[in-house]
């Protein structure tokens, strides 16, 4: 009908956050920018399959999940999000362990490289916000799964 608003665009993602020694392995995107291996929910796939898969995919590398972190859903407006549309994802965060493989670029797809970072010098880099909130999850563990809004604007660039 003429008049409505534009109907928003929605993501359901698993994401993993793999800590070791006091890093994290990030994933370099080709857009430039770092994030947590991880990506959307297939259709009828379970999210806890999902964060195997996409860590299999973008690193290279086997993975088994320890712990469910918690669950992030936020809204980006439409004055930020793509196509000018409201936005949300809702994204699940595991604690995932890295038990075999090799770190490699992703074949054919997006992810360029995958490394493991230093936590403190995770601060300084060009990197999602996907990244703050994992690492918020992990250091916080909270009981109820839900970290504090973190400012979604796009990119946290240093």
């Amino acid at each position: 009908m003429a008049g409505e608003p534009k109907r928003g665009s929605f993501r359901l993602a698993a994401y993993a956050v793999c800590i070791k020694d006091g890093r994290v392995l990030l994933a370099h995107h080709r857009s430039k920018n770092w994030t947590l291996p991880g990506g959307r929910v297939e259709h009828a796939e379970d999210p806890f399959d999902t964060v195997i898969r996409e860590v299999a995919e973008e690193t290279g590398c086997d993975a088994v999940v320890e712990r469910l972190l918690g669950v992030d859903s936020r809204v980006i407006p439409t004055t930020v999000a793509r196509a000018g549309v409201e936005h949300q994802n809702v994204g699940v965060f595991y604690q995932v362990r890295i038990t075999g493989g090799r770190l490699r670029p992703e074949p054919n797809g997006e992810t360029l490289e995958s490394v493991w970072t230093p936590i403190p010098e995770v601060a300084g880099l060009r990197r999602s916000s996907l990244v703050d909130i994992g690492l918020a999850l992990a250091r916080t563990v909270p009981a109820t799964g839900h970290v504090a809004p973190i400012a979604v604007g796009g990119l946290i660039q240093h």
